[in-house]
C-alpha cells in the first residue's frame, strides 16, 4: 500500500460535496429569491416581488434599490409549503453541522486508518440532511404556482430555490459516498 494513500476516494467525494451542499443549501435558506413574481398589474413593468421563506423584497430593474421586509397581504408566509420549509430548512443545516462533525472524526485523514463505521454514520446523517432540505424545496416547488400571488401576475422560480435543490443533491451525493465506508466494516468482518 502507497503511503499517503489511506483516505478512500469516496470519502474524499463526501468531504467534498457536503461542505458545498452545506453552503447552498445556507445561501437558499436565508436569501429571499425562491419565487419571483413579476408583471404585477397596476405596478410599475420593472417591478419583481422575491418571496422566500423568511421575507419578501421588491426591486425595480431601473433603480438598484432593494427594499425588503415588504407587507404579506396575501398570506403567502401562512401557506403550509412555506411553512414547512421555515422548520425544515434549519433543521437540514444543523443535520448537516453534526454530520460533518461525525464525517470529520471517522475519516481523520492524519489517522494511519480512518474509522469506517464512523464515517458511515456520518454519511446516513448528511443523506438524511440531504432528504430532509429536499422535502420542502420539491413541494415547494410543486405548489410554486398555487401559492398566493396579485392576480395576473408571472411567477418564476428564483435563485434561492435552485441553490436549495443544488444543495440537497450535493448533501445527498455526498452522503451516499460516506455511507460506502459501510462496505469496508463488512469486508473486515
Amino acid at each position: 500500500r502507497l503511503p499517503g494513500m489511506r483516505t478512500p476516494a469516496a470519502m474524499i467525494v463526501g468531504l467534498v460535496l457536503c461542505p458545498c451542499g452545506l453552503l447552498l443549501l445556507l445561501t437558499g435558506t436565508l436569501t429571499p429569491s425562491w419565487r419571483q413574481v413579476s408583471r404585477i398589474p397596476d405596478q410599475p413593468t420593472d417591478l419583481v416581488l422575491e418571496q422566500g421563506i423568511w421575507d419578501t423584497c421588491s426591486e425595480r430593474q431601473s433603480s438598484p434599490a432593494r427594499l425588503c421586509g415588504q407587507a404579506d397581504e396575501l398570506g403567502y408566509f401562512e401557506q403550509t409549503p412555506v411553512r414547512v420549509a421555515r422548520g425544515l430548512m434549519p433543521a437540514s443545516l444543523v443535520l448537516t453541522l453534526l454530520g460533518l462533525v461525525v464525517a470529520a472524526l471517522g475519516v481523520r485523514c492524519w489517522r494511519q486508518e480512518p474509522r469506517h463505521p464512523l464515517a458511515g454514520a456520518a454519511g446516513l446523517v448528511l443523506l438524511l440532511s440531504g432528504l430532509l432540505s429536499l422535502a420542502p424545496v420539491s413541494w415547494y416547488t410543486h405548489k410554486l404556482w398555487a401559492l398566493p400571488a396579485p392576480a395576473g401576475s408571472t411567477l418564476a422560480a428564483g435563485y434561492s430555490l435552485v441553490l436549495s435543490y443544488l444543495g440537497s443533491c450535493l448533501e445527498i451525493l455526498g452522503g451516499l459516498a460516506l455511507a460506502l465506508s459501510f462496505h469496508r466494516c463488512c469486508q473486515e468482518r
